[in-house]
């Protein structure tokens, strides 16, 4: 799942509260009796004796100075969540309690205790708390957390034969955010074998660019949104969050504007990767393209047998969008 990004404002301030809504936070903990205040300002999820969250009821906190407060902080509901605050900042307690349970918000002071307590052991803490009343401390954690949403390791994968359909119900996602060059989408006929298709951001004589959208494919396609987890496109709706890769297999949450159905022309793109075949079922236009490995895009229109283009390789199959590890066979 995304990383949780919680911030602990210890006194009230107008500023640094609107400096976290606008920093993308998703939850405030804040001084007593400011809730319902800080909610005049946007819609925030806020923690407090009169917040949405209530400390010790809906979530809990426990600090670590010895091995006895581990055992403690391992009592509390392991369906809550549990705010850990470490003296002199150890990692060694955060450790010990991400191994044994998950739900874990490590409270932190600064950007580069959150970079540490979002990588330990690889999995890292479900989620920070920075607590903090400096701004540009807020907006410098608030980076480092959208950098650091999901990786995707990317192939050479080789183009094995593009094909012509006839007609079929194709689907662009359209999202609140500005793609650059070399930015789009995962997405496959098989979640095991997932092609980057290009945001419509190339200058073209035929239509105006469109950098917020992906003409990502047919309708029966996975595509990849957060968490690990993929999604039919004829599911995706308005408000949704979807992943934006690079060409570098960086991962950015977008969230989805609208999503347009519309009957196209249809063309059937096949690649392998070491012996391995999957496929994607695209519209087929000019302006529709995948990523090269140099993060250019190449169209459709101008796709041969034999080039190279960006994808992303499973073993795993999936059950409801969730990684499976079972025999699947998809064609």
């Amino acid at each position: 799942m995304a990383k949780r990004f919680w911030v602990h404002l210890p006194r009230w301030e107008k500023s640094l509260v609107t400096t976290a809504l606008e920093a993308g936070a998703e939850a405030l903990m804040l001084p007593r009796g400011k809730s319902a205040q800080a909610k005049t300002l946007g819609i925030i999820t806020t923690i407090g004796p009169d917040g949405d969250l209530k400390p010790g009821q809906d979530l809990f906190q426990v600090t670590i100075r010895s091995k006895k407060d581990e055992t403690k902080a391992l009592r509390f509901p392991a369906d809550r969540f549990l705010i850990v605050h470490t003296e002199d900042w150890k990692i060694i307690p955060l450790e010990n309690l991400i191994a044994a349970r998950g739900r874990i918000i490590a409270e932190v002071t600064n950007a580069q205790e959150a970079k540490l307590a979002l990588e330990i052991m690889e999995k890292g803490a479900d989620g920070v708390l920075l607590r903090t009343d400096n701004p540009k401390e807020i907006k410098k954690t608030a980076r480092l957390m959208q950098q650091g949403e999901e990786r995707f390791p990317l192939v050479k994968a080789t183009i094995q034969d593009v094909r012509p359909l006839g007609m079929g119900d194709r689907v662009c996602v359209d999202t609140c955010t500005q793609m650059e060059l070399g930015e789009g989408m995962l997405v496959g006929n098989s979640s095991t074998g997932m092609f980057l298709v290009h945001a419509e951001n190339v200058e073209t004589p035929y239509c105006a660019t469109r950098p917020f959208r992906v003409n990502a494919g047919a309708v029966h396609a996975y595509v990849q949104v957060p968490g690990g987890q993929t999604r039919y496109l004829a599911d995706i709706q308005s408000g949704d969050p979807v992943l934006v890769v690079n060409a570098k297999g960086r991962a950015q949450v977008a969230y989805v504007g609208r999503c347009k159905v519309e009957k196209r022309p249809l063309a059937l793109v096949t690649a392998t990767y070491k012996k391995k075949e999957f496929a994607l079922i695209l519209q087929n236009a000019e302006t529709i393209r995948l990523t090269q490995p140099d993060g250019e895009a190449i169209s459709v229109a101008k796709l041969k047998k034999g080039a190279q283009v960006l994808a992303h390789i499973e073993e795993a199959g999936r059950h409801f969008g969730m990684k499976v590890e079972e025999t699947i066979t998809e064609k």
